[in-house]
């Protein structure tokens, strides 16, 4: 007798009922957070390009903080430093969850989109180290294109109005999630200036104490807000990027939950501090970091500079072929099924998607090119007509299959017998089965007793008077 064949696993399955559902939160937050983020950049080129243009430098070139504290800083580098400390807290939330409960605790099920991750971020590097060496220009910013922006592609999708599959939605946050992790180490290796290791030493503490209170489970905001402060502030005099202690304390949560809870704390924290970041850290960032003077000139050197094409070809082409390359060979090699109701040019629509960077791309730019301002400002005009390319293109791949994806939708969150549970997860359930038979009998009592009323009616009207 033949040996039974091992069953191929599925690619961009259906989720889990509570995966789902948090993905479902997750997500409108990030939608809604993407939609400002896209209206503060919008606002910053405006203010940047105007004659109040002169404004917009001196707001983002006003210092504040205590200085004997080495925080006197501008209210851009407040909002580099400090308001994306926020957003990477979030962001170690997530990756840590993705880690314990979410696509990425399962190594089987986490090779596909970490290697696609991966190769996202690989193939738009190489892309630009080669096009700026081959134009003579800069390597500093090999890392400009490598980030994907999840809320600003959520807020194209919500623009575009495309009902995307909550797998296709899930593939591409993880990726994102991915995304960020290898963002932080950039960062914290390539982009650490001279260390202060007192300091480092007092942040390495406070991390440690941060961790052993949640360990002894002491709970108050009062408790964890200061020492965070305070953790921030040693991590940014350490001479390590400060989002880094963010990213720290946002790991330590715990995303488990034992039997008592309905929420862990790091999904309670989480479900808090997400629409501060979304709603407000994030998109003042863009504002006060998007304002670059872009003229017909400006443009097009950014399609003749070497270092500002590497970005836009990174962003454009770089992440749509690493990350449906990387998919394809992944699947390929450990013989995934794609689900069948989707196709391979679904996934090459959300790797071009995936070329919308712009947070941690802007970032990243001012970080790589800080002694150069204006070749950085050039950097962030390249960053957003890249994006504005990806986004294009993405949309264009997703409206070709907007009726499916309509009807995927409908499919998923269809609830007839209205008990909170889409019926595609209870379709294996017998008791399922009962109630919707007695549902559909109860519908055709109520049809036969209309069509009833309706003949009685009919009857007397067409009776003798």
């Amino acid at each position: 007798m033949a040996a039974p064949k091992n069953r191929r696993s599925v690619f961009l399955g259906r989720l889990p009922l509570p995966e789902r559902n948090y993905l479902a939160d997750a997500l409108r937050t990030e939608t809604v957070g993407g939609v400002l983020l896209l209206a503060a950049a919008v606002a910053a080129l405006i203010w940047a390009n105007t004659p109040l243009r002169d404004g917009y430098e001196s707001v983002r070139s006003f210092h504040l903080g205590p200085g004997t504290l080495g925080l006197h800083l501008s209210l851009q580098h407040w909002a580099a430093d400090g308001l994306l400390a926020v957003f990477f807290f979030v962001a170690g939330i997530e990756l840590k969850r993705e880690l314990v409960a979410g696509e990425l605790r399962d190594p089987k099920a986490a090779i596909l989109p970490v290697v696609a991750a991966v190769c996202g971020m690989a193939v738009p590097a190489l892309v630009y180290v080669t096009t700026a060496s081959s134009g003579g220009g800069s390597l500093g910013g090999w890392a400009v294109p490598t980030a994907t922006d999840i809320a600003f592609a959520l807020a194209v999708l919500a623009v575009i109005g495309t009902a995307l599959p909550s797998a296709l939605r899930a593939f591409l946050l993880t990726l994102a999630v991915v995304d960020d992790l290898f963002a932080i180490l950039i960062i914290a290796i390539f982009f650490t200036s001279k260390l202060n290791f007192a300091a480092l030493g007092f942040a390495v503490l406070g991390l440690a104490v941060f961790w052993l209170l949640l360990r002894k489970g002491v709970r108050g905001w009062y408790v964890y807000v200061p020492l965070a402060v305070v953790n921030w502030a040693l991590m940014y005099n350490s001479g390590v990027h400060a989002t880094i202690a963010g990213v720290a304390m946002g790991l330590m949560l715990r995303c488990t939950r034992h039997d008592d809870e309905d929420h862990s704390p790091g999904e309670h924290i989480e479900h808090l501090v997400r629409p501060l970041s979304a709603g407000l850290a994030v998109p003042l960032f863009a504002l006060l970091s998007a304002g670059v003077t872009i003229s017909g000139g400006a443009l097009s050197d950014v399609f003749n500079r070497p270092e500002t094409l590497g970005v836009v070809l990174g962003l454009v082409l770089g992440k749509a072929i690493g990350v449906f390359g990387g998919t394809w060979t992944a699947a390929r090699f450990t013989k995934a099924e794609l689900n069948p109701d989707l196709k391979w040019p679904d996934v090459l629509a959300v790797a071009t998607l995936a070329g919308i960077g712009f947070t941690v791309s802007l970032l990243i730019g001012e970080l790589a090119f800080d002694d150069n301002p204006l070749l950085a400002d050039e950097v962030k005009a390249a960053v957003l007509v890249g994006s504005l390319i990806a986004a294009v293109l993405a949309s264009t791949l997703l409206k070709l299959r907007d009726n499916k994806y309509k009807k995927l939708c409908a499919d998923e969150d269809r609830d007839e017998d209205e008990d909170g549970i889409p019926d595609i997860y209870e379709q294996d359930n017998p008791e399922y089965h009962l109630r919707m038979a007695a549902i559909h009998e109860a519908k055709a009592a109520a049809h036969r007793k209309l069509a009833e009323v309706a003949s009685a009616r009919t009857t007397d009207d067409d009776g003798p008077a």
